[in-house]
């Protein structure tokens, strides 16, 4: 039975994807967020728990694959959807009630999601660190400006819903997510300082931003990410470790 228990967990990720983009084509990001989270914490304890019971299996990989291209792949593409429907500038084209074809761009974030899943598991290389955007950190990414949308922080509502914005968001993570990029991983090597270095100093600025914005941190702090990795291959072109 204990091998069973990962596969589980990973359902669970799954379940919540799931829950999650119902609440999120209803409009209620907040709760949606919480259950992203609750994802991402499943798609983390999957593999712990079948690392300390040391139990693995082709199912467990493949499982995992799939309850991450929900959670990590359809969401995302489903919140850029409902700030192109929800945003200040009309969408034209309605399909029907609440159906535009001019969101359904927002689910190429969606497709790029899915390449991207496929291309980490054939990619040996990527054991010690990511080539190219991981899909829970473009995930954290848009549940983060969803949420800064849901509170309409400084009147960023206005540019966040706007089609220019999200279609540069959409058109940006997606060419992220299949780059060849390095992006570290937010793994710790044990629990010293060497080779830990940028998690212990990213991990402390993210905990300083959640004291001061909370949720409204999330989006900030994804967004650092993305720079530094960037800033580094740009300007140094050394891999990250």
């Amino acid at each position: 039975m204990k091998r069973h228990i990962p596969n589980a967990i990973t359902l669970l990720n799954l379940l919540a994807g799931c829950a999650a983009i119902v609440y999120i084509l209803d409009a209620q990001f907040v709760m949606a967020a919480w259950l992203l989270l609750a994802g991402g914490l499943a798609d983390f304890a999957d593999g712990l728990a079948a690392r300390l019971l040391k139990v693995t299996s082709p199912l467990g990989k493949e499982l995992d694959s799939l309850s991450d291209m929900v959670s990590f792949g359809l969401a995302p593409g489903a919140i850029c959807y409902a700030l192109l429907t929800l945003g200040p500038a009309p969408l034209a084209f309605e399909l029907g009630p609440g159906v535009y074809w001019a969101a359904m761009p927002a689910f190429a974030l969606t497709a790029f999601s899915a390449l991207r899943l496929a291309k980490f598991n054939l990619d040996s290389r990527q054991s010690e660190q990511f080539l190219g955007l991981p899909t829970p950190a473009a995930t954290l990414l848009t549940a983060g400006i969803m949420l800064l949308y849901q509170a309409d922080w400084a009147g960023s509502r206005v540019w966040l819903g706007h089609p220019a914005f999200v279609y540069a968001l959409v058109a940006g993570l997606s060419a992220l997510l299949v780059s060849e990029v390095p992006m570290f991983s937010f793994k710790f090597k044990g629990f010293g300082w060497q080779g830990n270095e940028i998690r212990f100093i990213f991990a402390a600025i993210a905990a300083v931003l959640l004291l001061v914005g909370r949720e409204l941190a999330l989006a900030p702090i994804m967004t650092l990410y993305v720079l530094f990795n960037l800033a580094r291959y740009l300007f140094q072109k050394q891999p990250l470790s």
